[in-house]
């Protein structure tokens, strides 16, 4: 029986470009530090430590002490130092890069309050390569911050990331649910797709699909956003495990 809805953020619920967003964010991340590492430097090192925290298969490493070993040393600048930067920059800078995202029509809402009136428990398993402040602060774009999540994926907390396994092992575990009892819901066929590796059905938007292989979405298991939403009204999910 289906009792747990894991979401996507980025390019699921949250309509957004995620390389025209990663663009804009590293603009605006490099006008804050930038007197502090070159925005070249700064650049590369946040992409290439961003694939550290991938790449990790440590279970005993949050994805944060990943990013903190791999970034500050090759920047050549203390975590004490930069730290409080970083901070300062989701709470003040961070909110403005809405500005990159397409009009937010309240869908992503309305697809997960659909799901809470179906009885369904919610999860945010957002990739967690950012800190809780900016998942959140997305949440917000999209006006599901206030709902009542079961977990929210950040890299504060999560020992590993998609299209790792292990990332969906470790959210399973912690919200207690088997496979059988959840739906993955995403747009992008390899990182969520991942979660098939452990059982976990998955259900794909489309609206943002993101397929590196060129394969298109599996029928019958994708649909638009406002797709999803009707079917979710005419509770029709369950079907799909």
């Amino acid at each position: 029986m289906l009792k747990t809805l894991l979401f996507d953020l980025d390019g699921t619920l949250l309509p957004i470009d995620t390389d025209r967003f990663v663009s804009h964010y590293l603009k605006a991340l490099a006008a804050h530090i930038g007197h502090l590492v070159p925005p070249d430097l700064l650049a590369h090192q946040i992409m290439a430590s961003t694939h550290a925290m991938i790449t990790n298969t440590d279970p005993t490493l949050t994805n944060a002490q990943v990013f903190a070993a791999d970034f500050f040393p090759k920047v050549q600048r203390t975590e004490e130092e930069m730290m409080p930067l970083f901070d300062a920059f989701y709470l003040q800078r961070f909110p403005s890069l809405r500005s990159a995202c397409p009009s937010l029509p309240g869908l992503g809402r309305a697809v997960v309050a659909a799901a809470l009136q179906r009885g369904y428990e919610i999860v945010l398993a957002t990739n967690p390569l950012f800190p809780r402040e900016a998942i959140e602060e997305r949440m917000r774009w999209v006006g599901v911050f206030d709902l009542p999540w079961r977990l929210v994926t950040c890299y504060e907390e999560m020992h590993s990331c998609k299209p790792q396994p292990a990332f969906y092992s470790e959210v399973l575990e912690r919200i207690g649910r088997r496979p059988d009892e959840c739906l993955m819901i995403g747009n992008d066929l390899e990182e969520d797709g991942a979660a098939q590796a452990v059982g976990l059905p998955v259900y794909f938007v489309t609206d943002f699909l993101i397929s590196r292989s060129g394969n298109p979405a599996p029928g019958g298991r994708s649909s638009s956003l406002e797709g999803l939403l009707v079917k979710l009204q005419a509770g029709r999910l369950d079907d799909l495990l």
